[in-house]
């Protein structure tokens, strides 16, 4: 049998570049609004990546911006596979089309629909999906970026048990087994516009796709 060629080196990986969240902001707002007059912002990633540590630090710099937490969308520990769909037919589609928008929030001790949240008035320049499913492909024709945040494993776990505590260990897997049959048919971190390592400080940036002209507005 004849010997195979030695592998081709890989070539070197791009060092990794910080990225401050007011620089992330100033993004945000060059990117053209595609849900009506909302430029939205997807921040997707597995429990406990830190999504919404960030979501918290991008409001307090844009004070214009609603965020949406998409743990009070999810319908119960199964519900991941829905939400894209409820994502769309409650909130991004009647924003696009200039109609009455918001999202039915889960009540998750009565484990049934709860009280229905409205989009506020004047319609937000800046709209934040905070959690996994947010850049589902089904949403990406009303989004206006897309960011994927990445975190070790054990670092994910840590965080969101510390956070949640006993309400979510024992659905910890159930939850995780549902993320990587997201994460297969999907392929969010793939179509991300940013790839960031939000177990780093400050935030380091693993893959930038954006179009250069849009990655330092003036």
């Amino acid at each position: 049998m004849p010997e195979l060629p030695p592998p081709e080196p890989r070539p070197p990986e791009p060092e990794a570049a910080d990225l401050q969240p007011a620089e992330l902001v100033a993004w945000w707002r060059t990117l053209p609004a595609a849900a009506g007059p909302a430029r939205v912002l997807a921040l997707d990633g597995r429990s406990g990546a830190g999504k919404t540590d960030l979501a918290a630090r991008l409001a307090a710099i844009a004070p214009d911006a609603v965020v949406v937490h998409l743990d009070a969308v999810y319908p119960g520990w199964d519900g991941l596979d829905d939400t894209p769909g409820l994502l769309v037919r409650q909130l991004l589609e009647p924003l696009a089309g200039g109609r009455p928008a918001g999202y039915r929030r889960w009540d998750w001790a009565a484990g049934r629909d709860g009280d229905w949240q409205p989009l506020p008035a004047p319609r937000p320049p800046l709209l934040l999906l905070d959690g996994i499913g947010s850049g589902a492909q089904v949403c990406a024709p009303y989004l206006a970026g897309l960011v994927w945040l990445h975190a070790d494993a054990g670092l994910r776990r840590r965080r969101a048990l510390s956070r949640d505590g006993d309400r979510y260990a024992p659905h910890w897997q159930r939850w995780a087994d549902q993320e990587q049959t997201y994460l297969e048919r999907e392929r969010p971190r793939e179509r991300a516009d940013l790839v960031l390592d939000a177990g780093a400080d400050p935030i380091r940036v693993l893959a930038d796709r954006r179009p250069r002209a849009r990655r330092k507005p003036e």
